[in-house]
């Protein structure tokens, strides 16, 4: 039970670090980066030149941020599972 509980927290917390958006803004350039722990997309708003609408996607650092969310995941499950399977055989 604590497994499932788990996973849709946790798939829920991967959403969020992969959507998280942190703004930036200088006088001549005001960009949003995108994605935790390394940044995925780049959302540049305002440039020297005056408004813009670009994005700047790197695909790599994208599948690098599942898999570290996945990898974590799939480590704590397992300890949870270990962590039950122990308790259970304590009890009996």
């Amino acid at each position: 039970m604590y497994r499932i509980i788990f996973s849709v927290a946790w798939s829920a917390l991967t959403i969020l670090g992969l959507a998280w958006g942190i703004n930036y803004e200088w006088p001549d350039n005001v960009h949003i980066d995108y994605g935790l722990p390394l940044v995925w997309g780049v959302h540049t708003v305002v440039a020297f030149t005056g408004p813009v609408d670009v994005w700047h996607v790197n695909l790599a650092n994208l599948v690098y941020d599942l898999i570290f969310w996945l990898a974590l995941m799939v480590v704590v499950n397992t300890l949870i599972g270990w962590a039950s399977a122990r308790h259970a055989k304590r009890k009996g």
